[in-house]
């Protein structure tokens, strides 16, 4: 039948399954290629070992003990947390896109709708420039830098959409002002970035190069509050992606839930551009190829767009990685690359139908 969807289960434990699978391959796959059995191996060493220093298990205690440490070295401090670190992200970015989609009724709006985006890449940009990235802060200068600048554009887009009740229209409009606006900022400050015009530039391609448990920990209560808020209201913003007026009718309090899932959806992609830079199409491509597969619901759509999301920036950072290696290509480059042709797929299918 045409019109008949998968369900929401299944496809949530196909997408599970595949996550799985591809976590395995980018870990595995590289300049040094590891085998799939010392990857299991490797991954399960730390908690085997502390649990027989707690049951006095010398076996246990030496559990792993015949791989290269090399490879432990990899495996848990190079790979691992780099491509946990772009699955979160592709989760975020997958989540918040589904969101704004239901929000706005709009099959085109994105994560950075709300010029969060050009509010981080200024934060990011003006932290490089002046040199913030080498105080006391280290490393995570620029990205919270990035996080601080995408939440204050979102208050400032929140302050000017107020004086109309914060309605779709006004958000939007207001979203578009302040992005133009930044956007011209960000252009002045590259204008005048000299020696730093590399970093920011491909700052702004976005990438994993780098990324290490720090930044996992970081990005990770982000999703899981801003994820667990948009799953509560998952029934609300089925009815107010109707529309307000019909979802008031069905008793929905519009303003807070609409405030609710607009800051969460923000606050979690500022998170997740503070420690990758831009990455676009996630948000964008993926909920609607999830929505194409098993229907609009969001109590499905959700949590299958955040799996959906972590499997293809996975990718994606894979692929960025080998194909030109040893150069490392930005992974926005990647999502692009793949994520336009496929846009173009489903507006074809969208008009054909």
């Amino acid at each position: 039948m045409a019109g008949k969807k998968a369900s929401g289960t299944g496809v949530c434990l196909t997408l599970a399954l595949l996550l799985l699978f591809v976590l395995i391959a980018c870990v595995g796959i590289g300049s040094v290629a590891i085998p799939v059995a010392d990857i299991l191996k490797i991954m399960a060493a730390p908690p085997v070992r502390a649990l027989g220093r707690v049951l006095a298990r010398p076996a246990w205690q030496n559990f792993g003990g015949d791989i290269p440490g090399t490879w432990a070295v990899i495996v848990l401090r190079l790979r691992l947390p780099r491509t946990i670190a772009a699955m979160l992200v592709g989760a975020s970015l997958s989540l918040a896109g589904s969101t704004m989609q239901g929000l706005f009724k709009n099959p085109l709006a994105d994560p950075y709708i709300l010029g969060v985006s050009s509010g981080a890449a200024v934060g990011a940009a003006a932290a490089m420039l002046t040199g913030l990235a080498w105080n006391a802060l280290g490393a995570f200068a620029i990205p919270l830098a990035a996080f601080a600048g995408g939440i204050g554009s979102l208050v400032l887009v929140y302050s000017l959409a107020g004086s109309g009740g914060r309605s779709t229209a006004g958000m939007l409009l207001a979203g578009v002002a302040v992005s133009t606006f930044l956007g011209a900022i960000l252009s002045l400050l590259i204008f005048f970035s000299g020696q730093q015009l590399q970093q920011v530039v491909f700052w702004m391609m976005g990438g994993f190069s780098g990324r290490n448990w720090l930044h996992v920990a970081g990005i990770l209560p982000f999703l899981l509050a801003g994820g667990s808020v948009m799953l509560w209201h998952a029934r609300e913003l089925d009815a107010l992606a109707v529309g307000e007026e019909q979802a008031y009718y069905l008793g929905v309090d519009v303003e807070r839930v609409k405030g609710r899932l607009l800051w969460a959806a923000a606050l979690v992609t500022a998170a997740a551009v503070s420690i990758c830079g831009l990455i676009g199409f996630v948000g964008l491509v993926v909920p609607h190829a999830v929505r194409l597969i098993g229907g609009p619901v969001h109590r499905r759509l959700l949590p299958a767009a955040a799996l959906a999301g972590a499997v293809f920036l996975a990718l994606a950072d894979l692929l960025a990685r080998v194909l030109l290696a040893p150069l490392e290509l930005p992974v926005g480059m990647i999502t692009a690359l793949v994520g336009g042709p496929f846009f173009l797929y489903l507006l074809r299918r969208r008009r054909v139908a």
